[in-house]
């Protein structure tokens, strides 16, 4: 079972409310439940009960306010549905490059994975701590130590899983060498993430009473605030900063001992393309260039496979660049990350403080469309939709796109009840973590593939052709 952990009341020693029980009978307090924060916050419950549909209307009756009892099971719908999505991408992607991650400028399927994860964080925090209300020091000091413990974790968790001491599928050798290994990875940037809007939220809420739309945004005025400044920072930092010439060592192929030294011009400022942005210099500078991803996406362009857009041998003009790492998940395309999550964060606010259906439905669609609206002009006008750079437009697309489908989820789900449809997603979304472990981290096939009849070769794997 996928753990959870208890929604932060404040300092009392209440009993949980009827809205918050556990649906699956375990004690939270006897279960570890930090590491789920990655893909799974929490399980949270929201006010939502369905009207039973009257039997002569073919069509269910859809109430017109929330009341509490139930859990958000929309919620865990989209958890699962990204889940679901990001195995399929990685599975199929190669063999269908137009799901495949955009090797560089561009928006594709699989791009849309990260950023809904992150938003999914946001959403489930707002739910997480929407009892945290207790002035004292002492306990938003208690629930911010255990918000370090639970990034922690997901940071360690990260570099296991994705730092390069697991080698792959069809390889039973294992162990990484620490000067190479990779620092950054997926949950470490939903840890990031994650720590940032749960500090805000824990430190950063106003005590105005919520009666309208406008004085949500009073109430987290200071969030939105770090929104604002977290954007200036970004935009600053990638179209302001000098990137200086740079060279790299990869081995020759013929011999691991001899290397061979690339060089990249850039000088410049501003630029967006793949060798001489500010994301990839800081990242270099910051974490070394022998610690970034080896197999980035800008390795399948048009200028460095005759394949494009999938891999393919380099051509014989290719740019010096083209076997460099890069990482996708670097630092300074974090920040524009913790971005996605905070607005997330604002669509859990809508449903803490409204209860009218119609209220929440209006609060998420409009904010929504105006984010992809926003995100295409930017992108028409000159700033790429970028996944690896996880530029500003690239924000707004995702995170409207996000609202939209949340927001249809929630109407079929929760507002029309139609859960029987969504059940398989439902299900995976409360066991998201487990699941992104053990297949899409491909876990559960290397351990599968460990026992072998005489040979290496002959695993189970190899009878269903993986």
């Amino acid at each position: 079972m996928m753990a959870v952990y208890e929604p932060i009341k404040g300092c009392s020693d209440e009993k949980e409310d009827a809205g918050m029980a556990n649906p699956e009978g375990i004690r939270r307090d006897d279960v570890d439940v930090e590491a789920a924060a990655a893909i799974q916050i929490s399980e949270p419950t929201s006010t939502i009960v369905a009207c039973d549909p009257i039997e002569e209307d073919p069509l269910p009756v859809p109430p017109q306010k929330s009341q509490p009892g139930q859990r958000l099971a929309s919620l865990d719908v989209f958890r699962g549905l990204t889940v679901v999505l990001m195995i399929l991408v990685d599975d199929v992607g190669g063999l269908l490059p137009a799901i495949n991650h955009s090797p560089w400028d561009g928006l594709t399927l699989a791009d849309y994975v990260m950023p809904f994860f992150l938003f999914i964080v946001g959403l489930s925090l707002a739910l997480t701590y929407k009892k945290l209300s207790c002035r004292e020091l002492s306990c938003r000091a208690s629930a911010t130590r255990k918000t370090l413990l639970r990034t922690l974790k997901l940071l360690v968790l990260g570099l296991f899983l994705q730092g390069g001491f697991f080698h792959g599928v069809n390889n039973l050798t294992f162990g990484v060498d620490i000067e190479q290994m990779r620092w950054m990875g997926i949950l470490q940037r939903i840890g990031m993430a994650y720590l940032a809007a749960a500090v805000c939220e824990i430190w950063l809420k106003g005590d105005d009473h919520v009666t309208s739309e406008l004085s949500v945004f009073r109430k987290f005025r200071f969030q939105w605030a770090v929104v604002l400044v977290l954007v200036i920072l970004y935009i600053s930092l990638l179209y302001g900063l000098y990137v200086p010439d740079w060279e790299y060592q990869i081995p020759v192929v013929a011999s691991s001992s001899e290397l061979k030294i690339f060089s990249v011009k850039c000088g410049v400022r501003g630029n967006t393309g793949p060798g001489c942005n500010a994301v990839g210099m800081i990242d270099r500078k910051l974490l070394g260039i022998q610690h970034l991803y080896r197999k980035p996406s800008c390795a399948r362009t048009k200028e460095c496979s005759i394949n494009s857009p999938e891999s393919g041998p380099l051509p014989s003009d290719a740019p010096p660049w083209c076997q460099a790492p890069f990482d996708p998940e670097g630092l300074l395309s974090s920040v524009m990350a913790i971005v996605s999550c905070m607005l997330g964060l604002h669509y859990g606010h809508i449903i803490v403080h409204f209860q009218e259906h119609r209220d929440r439905i209006r609060q998420w669609i409009i904010p929504s469309f105006c984010l992809l609206f926003l995100g295409l002009s930017l992108d028409f006008f000159g700033m790429h939709l970028n996944k690896d750079l996880y530029t500003f437009s690239y924000m707004c697309v995702t995170a409207g796109a996000g609202g939209i489908l949340f927001t249809g989820i929630y109407v079929l789900v929760d507002v029309y009840g139609y859960r029987w449809t969504t059940m398989v997603f439902e299900w995976i979304g409360m066991h998201a973590l487990m699941i992104f472990i053990l297949l899409a981290c491909n876990i559960l096939p290397i351990l599968i593939q460990g026992f072998y009849w005489k040979q290496p070769q002959n695993n189970l794997l190899s009878l269903i052709g993986v």
